[in-house]
């Protein structure tokens, strides 16, 4: 129980250092607008601020970030990866360390611990790997159960980038299925 409390009490720290910074290194404080994946104009992205729901507004903020810059939303999406990732092998060390659970199942919780190392450790390989193959400003990489999606920081990817991404990502989790997509860079 102590553990939950204590990987809660943290994560609820890392979101509120994160929001912080952003709050502090925004340039205007005062309102921010939602901007549409399409939009151009900030009274077209404020007025369909102003007929979006909550929930649908919190969506919208994970998908397009408001006034969030790239980097700052690659960076909170690794975090909320991290975070779920902790929170999964907290599980599984409970699992190894209870003295109710057999071995089978301790060594099935070892077992996982070591595949949630080792998707870690290929992501970021891969990320490292696809940056330096292009020179993209920034690149996610994120595995999820049977399909891999991949981020660029890059206004616009070639057919043959896609491909070569899609390639890497095979070369390193094997045949599995890939999404490829781009982020638009900040001007």
């Amino acid at each position: 129980m102590l553990k939950k409390q204590t990987v809660w009490l943290l994560t609820m720290l890392s979101l509120m250092i994160v929001l912080s910074v952003y709050y502090i290194t925004s340039p205007d404080s005062g309102d921010l607008a939602y901007l549409p994946a399409g939009g151009d104009s900030e009274e077209s992205a404020s007025d369909e601020s102003k007929d979006s729901d909550t929930a649908s507004d919190t969506d919208a903020d994970v998908k397009d970030a408001t006034n969030l810059g790239q980097d700052q939303l690659f960076t909170m999406l690794r975090m909320e990866v991290q975070d779920k990732r902790s929170a999964a092998k907290d599980r599984l060390d409970d699992v190894v360390a209870s003295s109710s659970a057999s071995i089978e199942e301790k060594n099935e919780a070892r077992n996982k611990i070591q595949q949630l190392e080792e998707i870690s450790t290929k992501e970021s390989i891969l990320e490292k790997s696809i940056m330096a193959s292009a020179d993209y400003s920034d690149v996610l990489v994120r595995h999820n159960e049977d399909k891999v999606h991949v981020s660029v920081k890059v206004d616009q990817l070639s057919k043959t980038e896609t491909v070569n991404i899609m390639q890497m990502v095979r070369d390193e989790f094997g045949d599995i299925d890939v999404s490829v997509g781009s982020e638009p860079t900040e001007s």
